[in-house]
């Protein structure tokens, strides 16, 4: 029995019954490129997505433009109709009034049709303008004082990361000087566009960065190595400075999506790891701690403001499951034992934000670690692990739908039924000593609870005798009294010389 789990960015599981398979090449980039795809690019690679995205930018520039240029034209000939009726108007009153009174209402509903007109084109060029160019003095000086290199909470921090990327151009000389001017100026121009949305300020970084690349291309004259470093400091300048503009904003979904994945994984809760058919005995010390290892990296993740650094907790955890796979099977992990592990390590840690994690990584990563590598491999079988997990239901798991259901409403716990059935199978003549003990400690159980009931009753039983034998010594004093009364004789005094 079957069961694919699809998702329409291009990752394609299927779910069997010796586990969770992914195939590899539904990893790549569905154009054939040969890069990695990514789930928020529709199963494409960075390269093919800006190529397709630029393509759908400019047809909805051309298209803005040509409503601009309609709009223009309809309010020309209704401003050229308005205009000579006017001039009938005026020639008529004229007449009549010597003072052209009417000229004044006129003018404010060419102004007000100017004005709008104007409104109309601008907001076109105001999104696609180059946001280095034509900008204002004044603007720019706003911009300066909002910018987030010189936001202070985190004035240690931005120090640090400010001295670190002057130490490494420094070597770099004149081009490094030219690099760092660059990246200021486009942090200064991007915090001064407030009203940028997430996509449009993930396009200007992408851009940036692409520029930056060609143009460090022709200085190292094609040495790809030294370009990537380079990139890389770039990008950890850039995006721990606007860190808190750039992820999770305020007009995009993605908090909704954090919740909504939270509470999905805290509804898997009962998902067991025989479940998943992950090749990890967590019983094994060794094994276990790389568990806790795998689940502390993938939570640390949010805690990091680079993507590259979230990357990096990404690559530490799943080299932490590729290992406890590799100590309990003593054999080299496989891709097919990987993907169940990862989504066993994402139910289990539930990292927060997940899904603005994800997407921040996504919008503002340099491209080409996204596209080959380690980390792109493992940032590709995150999303997937994701998109199970979103879409995960009862034949996902080779269960039937009453007994899904029974575990999401928590009903029932597939940890108790998998107990029963071993004791089944213990009993038809199967020896398992981890069951062995637990029907020792049950049989323990209940001894100690026929004991406690015992004490119990005899407890109950001393505590009405303590409440009767007052009642009973009383009854007992008073029959005794009655059949031997106490009889009081007179005192008599004798006369000290009686004798």
């Amino acid at each position: 029995m079957t069961k694919p789990v699809e998702k329409d960015d291009g990752c394609h599981i299927m779910s069997q019954r010796r586990g969770i398979h992914v195939d590899q090449s539904d990893l790549l980039c569905k154009k054939g490129c040969g890069y990695y795809g990514n789930t928020a690019w529709h199963g494409l690679c960075s390269k093919c997505w800006r190529e397709e995205y630029q393509q759908v930018r400019q047809k909805q520039i051309q298209d803005d433009w040509a409503l601009a240029e309609k709009l223009q034209r309809e309010e020309e000939a209704a401003y050229a109709s308005t205009q000579g009726t006017q001039s009938q108007s005026q020639a008529a009153a004229s007449q009549t009034h010597p003072a052209p009174a009417s000229l004044g209402p006129f003018s404010k509903f060419e102004e007000k049709k100017t004005n709008e007109k104007t409104r109309k084109v601008t907001t076109v060029k105001k999104f696609f303008s180059s946001s280095s160019s034509r900008t204002p003095k004044k603007e720019t000086q706003e911009g300066r004082t909002i910018s987030p290199s010189i936001n202070r909470h985190t004035s240690l921090e931005m120090d640090q990361v400010s001295k670190d990327f002057t130490e490494f151009l420094k070597n770099l000389q004149k081009p490094g000087r030219e690099i760092l001017k660059q990246c200021r100026v486009f942090i200064m121009n991007v915090s001064s566009k407030k009203e940028l949305k997430a996509d449009e300020l993930s396009e200007c970084v992408q851009d940036f960065y692409q520029n930056m690349a060609d143009r460090l291309t022709g200085h190292f004259k094609g040495s790809s190595e030294s370009v990537e470093q380079v990139m890389d400091q770039v990008e950890k300048y850039i995006m721990s400075r606007m860190y808190k503009v750039a992820f999770c904003p305020e007009t995009t979904d993605d908090e909704k999506k954090d919740l909504a994945i939270q509470k999905r994984i805290r509804e898997l809760h009962w998902v067991t790891i025989q479940m998943l058919c992950v090749p990890i005995e967590e019983e094994i010390p060794e094994v276990s701690d790389k568990v806790v290892n795998a689940i502390t990296d993938i939570i640390e993740m949010d805690s990091k403001k680079v993507p590259q650094d979230k990357l990096g907790c990404i690559k530490r955890c799943c080299k932490h499951i590729f290992s406890a796979i590799r100590s309990t099977k003593n054999e080299p992990a496989s891709a097919d034992d990987f993907l169940p592990a990862l989504i066993y390590i994402v139910l289990k840690a539930n990292p927060p934000r997940l899904q603005s994690n994800i997407q921040y990584i996504t919008r503002f990563c340099n491209p080409s670690r996204l596209m080959t590598g380690e980390e792109a491999y493992y940032f590709t079988n995150l999303c997937c692990a994701v998109a199970f997990i979103e879409k995960l239901d009862a034949q996902s798991l080779n269960l039937s739908p009453e007994e899904f259901e029974r575990y999401m409403s928590g009903q029932a716990s597939p940890r108790f039924h998998s107990a029963e059935g071993e004791q089944h199978r213990a009993g038809a003549g199967a020896t398992n000593p981890v069951l062995e003990q637990l029907n020792h400690n049950l049989e323990q159980l209940t001894g100690l609870i026929a004991r406690q009931e015992r004490l119990t009753e005899a407890a109950q039983s001393i505590q009405a005798d303590l409440v009767s034998w007052p009642e009973r010594v009383q009854r007992e004093v008073d029959n005794i009294l009655e059949e031997y009364p106490l009889e009081i004789l007179p005192r008599t005094v004798a006369a000290i010389d009686a004798h």
